[in-house]
């Protein structure tokens, strides 16, 4: 069964975590090494893994055998490998930390010296991909072109080699993430601030290399067992020309402006080097291709999971971190099976029916003094996937799960003080400035010039431009032609809406008359070539009918939370997945929704049906009315699902656990307010601002400066500040956007030298049945999410805990909370006041279901469907102190 790889099969498999989330590292990760430790799993072989990210489903009880929550460090690992006594290690499912760890053991000779073997690809070829000199002359060998380049590792040889090539050059550091410190530099003026910029990064090596700007960027990820069996899985390509670093670009798959020509010696090119370098497993090539004809340069390989293979993985339906572990334990890709058809194995390259659209999101303006430039060095906090089958429909439903405020490519949406330099120059909103620019009449060509984007996305997106402004020449009732259009190009009916100034609900209603609306499809890895039965859906406006009927088995559909951003990250992943697995043990179908390619939940295998759309009123509803579940949990997804339940609950859907009214009372700072003195709770004084020309006088009856600004319906603090004098005050309520009796701005006053606390609670009926309190090291006035969290606290009265509690549990009452639940806190001088309370679950979620082993999300989900337990409650009377710590990505 095995293949001549490896002789023997391990006995205990130390798998290396990817450490803290950061920039060029997320949730991907987490994806890549859950999926590994089920493949090891599978074959009863034992699992050891080390990761100190406390919010990720691989951490989670019952993953691996054994769990060290300890820094992905040599020093670290060597320990465990002696402790553990395993025999074999895994370093590719945990990005650029785990692959530089095993490296440095390597070389320090550690794993000969215990007789540990690394399983997949060899370290000999980790090391020729990761070191820039060998990678090229490796590649040299077999007539693979790579760009003109120098490998350096001083100052002073990165002048002579930048002199050598010839201005501009690109600088790129050797065993960096996320493109750390990299980019191009115009003259020889601007050298000596690149160079601090990246040997200040500590990387050991730079790379100088002759600039490909304006070249076409292409992906293709590439898989090969040990009986050299080799196969190209996924090619993508990015919108954005060579200088925007992969991960800061909007990438389709499969790609689109390639001819056959190009697609054949690419894909030739990729597997004759992977074949060379001896990859086994899975990895990333990336290459630049010239426009104006078929020369091309491999930029780089990695050899490992990629943020790609994420995305390829849910773009194709071909599980590829799953495979990379298998045939790293010696199976070859003919033995492994198909996962989503069952009836073909894994050696096989996926069609795609359909076509998919990644699209960064980024979270620079919570950075005072940020550039909003993007270029090679990755500043994006999180991705999106749409999936469709146009360009105009996936980039219009993929700029509206971005949640930044737009319903689709809208060129009215942002305002360009120079609309050319926005085109040159790129940003994250430039796919705005081609819309614009392409609306005030500028040519498909000169816009190409400006941005070396590929004409046929322009091309694309000018019937977008085109229908909007249609639409604001037309009102209701349409013809169906004009309607089905629209949504065929991707236009919410929101934004039908707003354009002809329609009546609220009134675009649903005309579609539901003319018969149109959108059919869930099928993806196969087959397109649909070959019978199979599959629960990973998408919806789209193009198809005519539906490939699955709905089950009369009671369903329950959980709403993910969308895109990874600043303040909500793989932690409410983490409670999504927990709650699948709750209903599912429970007899339940479960449906998820969500459109987050790095995520776990996202894994067609985590529940019985998949719908990988947006988690939006339209969509949700449509699923609604299709699948008629028992009820929707949105509770787990964070503010995003939250944020819709009183429209579900209006629309007449079923909201599982506490009332969407409830959760309005206390989203709504005005309600929330107001109970809060009926409860005769303490909180900091407040009052709400409709009208910035109040501030001053709002500010005055507060008792003066400093206070705090918050608007009401925001995740992680969004536009909330502390002001400290009245110019501060004006700035920060610009930032909070319209300020106005429909959106109001609280004002309260800022409590200094104040202690924070918070409590995360499970309730039942109003009834409080788990719960933790844990305490910021810093003093009040830091987010929650920036602090350190102590659980348990360790400096507070047991009088400060105790008043904590009775808060909770009077919150829970008059809210009748059933299911998950966090307040915050500020105590001083032995008083507690109440900042806020959201009733769902809470970034914390994890830490404090991890410390204390009890599984707050699987207790909630239990509690919401209706089944109660004896519970045991274990969070003050821990023997050990468990500390949680913030990443920043600045």
């Amino acid at each position: 069964m095995y293949g001549a790889y490896i002789p023997r099969k391990p006995r205990k498999v130390l798998v290396l975590g990817s450490g803290a989330l950061q920039i060029g590292q997320a949730g991907e990760f987490d994806y890549s090494g859950t999926q590994a430790i089920k493949a090891l799993k599978e074959e009863g072989i034992a699992t050891v893994l080390i990761n100190p990210n406390i919010a990720t489903i691989q951490t989670s009880e019952g993953m691996a055998d054994k769990l060290h929550l300890t820094a992905v460090t040599p020093e670290f690992v060597e320990r465990i490998l002696v402790k553990e006594e395993v025999d074999a290690l895994l370093l590719s499912f945990g990005g650029q930390t785990a692959l530089n760890c095993g490296l440095a053991l390597d070389e320090a000779g550690v794993l000969d010296n215990y007789g540990v073997r690394v399983l997949g690809t060899p370290v000999k070829t980790i090391r020729d991909t990761e070191d820039r000199k060998l990678f090229i002359e490796r590649l040299a060998e077999i007539g693979v072109a790579t760009a003109r380049s120098r490998a350096c590792r001083t100052a002073d040889e990165v002048r002579s080699a930048a002199r050598q090539i010839g201005f501009p050059v690109m600088l790129r550091g050797g065993f960096a993430l996320g493109g750390q410190g990299s980019g191009i530099v115009e003259t020889e003026a601007d050298l000596d601030q690149a160079l601090r910029r990246i040997f200040a990064n500590g990387v050991p090596q730079v790379l100088v290399e002759e600039s490909l700007r304006g070249w076409k960027e292409i992906e293709y990820e590439v898989v090969r067992d040990g009986r050299d069996n080799c196969i190209a899985v996924c090619n993508m390509e990015n919108l954005d020309p060579m200088g925007i670093h992969t991960g800061e670009s909007i990438v389709v798959a499969p790609s689109q402006t390639l001819n056959d020509e190009e697609y054949q010696l690419l894909r030739s090119v990729a597997i004759k080097t992977i074949r060379h370098l001896g990859i086994v497993g899975e990895c990333n090539i990336q290459y630049a291709l010239n426009p104006r004809g078929t020369d091309y340069r491999v930029i780089e390989v990695n050899a490992r999971l990629s943020r790609s293979s994420a995305l390829a993985s849910k773009a194709t339906g071909y599980p590829l971190a799953y495979v990379a572990a298998k045939i790293a334990l010696g199976y070859t890709l003919p033995e492994i099976p198909n996962a989503i058809t069952r009836r073909t194995t894994a050696f096989f390259e996926p069609a795609l029916d359909y076509l998919v659209c990644k699209v960064p999101r980024w979270d620079l303006p919570k950075f005072r003094g940020a550039s909003m430039r993007i270029g090679t060095e990755m500043k994006s906090v999180g991705e999106v996937m749409a999936i469709g089958r146009t360009f105009p429909e996936v980039i219009q439903r993929a700029l509206r799960m971005l949640d930044i405020g737009v319903w689709g490519l809208d060129p009215e949406a942002f305002e360009f003080e120079d609309l050319e330099d926005s085109l040159c120059n790129a940003t994250p909103l430039r796919i705005f400035a081609v819309a614009q620019a392409l609306q005030r009449g500028t040519t498909v060509e000169r816009i190409h010039e400006l941005t070396r984007i590929d004409p046929w996305f322009l091309h694309a997106i000018e019937p977008i431009v085109r229908v909007h402004r249609e639409l604001k020449q037309k009102s209701p009732p349409f013809d169906e032609t004009t309607l089905r259009e629209a949504k065929e190009l991707g236009f919410a009916d929101r934004k039908i809406r707003e354009l002809t100034q329609a009546l609220p609900g009134s675009i649903r209603a005309e579609r539901k008359r003319l018969g149109i609306a959108p059919h869930l499809a099928q993806i196969d890895t087959l397109a649909a070539e070959w019978p199979a039965e599959t629960n990973y859906l998408y919806s789209s406006y193009h198809a005519r009918a539906t490939d699955t009927a709905p089950s009369w088995r009671k369903k329950v559909m959980v709403l993910g939370s969308g895109a990874y951003r600043i303040g909500s990250s793989v932690e409410f992943d983490w409670c999504c997945v927990n709650a699948v697995k709750a209903a599912r043990e429970l007899g339940y179908e479960t449906l998820m929704v969500n459109y987050n390619p790095e995520t776990v939940s996202t894994d067609y295998d985590e529940c019985d049906k998949l719908i990988f759309d947006e988690v939006s009123f339209e969509s949700v509803l449509e699923i609604y009315e299709r699948e008629q579940p028992y009820g929707v949990v949105v509770s787990m997804g964070g503010q995003l699902p939250n944020n819709l339940a009183i429209r579900l609950h209006r629309a007449g859907v079923r909201i599982l656990g506490t009332s969407a009214e409830s959760i309005d009372r206390a989203e709504d700072r005005h309600k929330f307010g107001a109970l809060l003195d009926q409860l005769g709770i303490d909180q900091p004084r407040w009052e709400h601002i409709t009208h910035a020309s109040d501030a001053e006088r709002i500010v005055e009856q507060l008792g003066g400066y400093p206070v705090l600004v918050r608007p009401s319906y925001v995740l992680s603090g969004a536009a909330m500040s502390v002001a400290r004098e009245k110019n501060e005050l004006l700035r920060i309520l610009a930032r909070a956007s319209a300020v106005s009796p429909e959106h109001p701005v609280v004002v309260s006053k800022f409590e200094t030298h104040a202690r924070e606390l918070e409590i995360d609670a499970v309730a039942d009926g109003g009834e409080i049945v788990l719960w933790a309190i844990s305490e910021h090291v810093e003093d009040a006035g830091v987010h929650s999410g920036d602090a350190t969290l102590v659980l348990p606290p360790q400096s507070l009265y047991i009088a400060t805990i105790r008043q904590a509690r009775k808060i909770a549990q009077a919150l829970a009452k008059a809210l009748r909370i059933t299911g998950p639940f966090n307040v915050q806190y500020l105590a001083k001088l032995n008083e507690v006041k109440v900042i806020e309370c959201n009733l769902r679950a809470s970034r914390s979620f994890p830490f404090v279901s991890k410390v204390t082993g009890n599984n707050f999300v699987i207790e909630a989900m239990r509690r919401m469907l209706g089944v109660s337990r004896a519970v045991e409650n274990h969070s003050i009377d821990l023997d050990y102190v468990a500390v949680k710590a913030p990443m920043f990505s600045f």
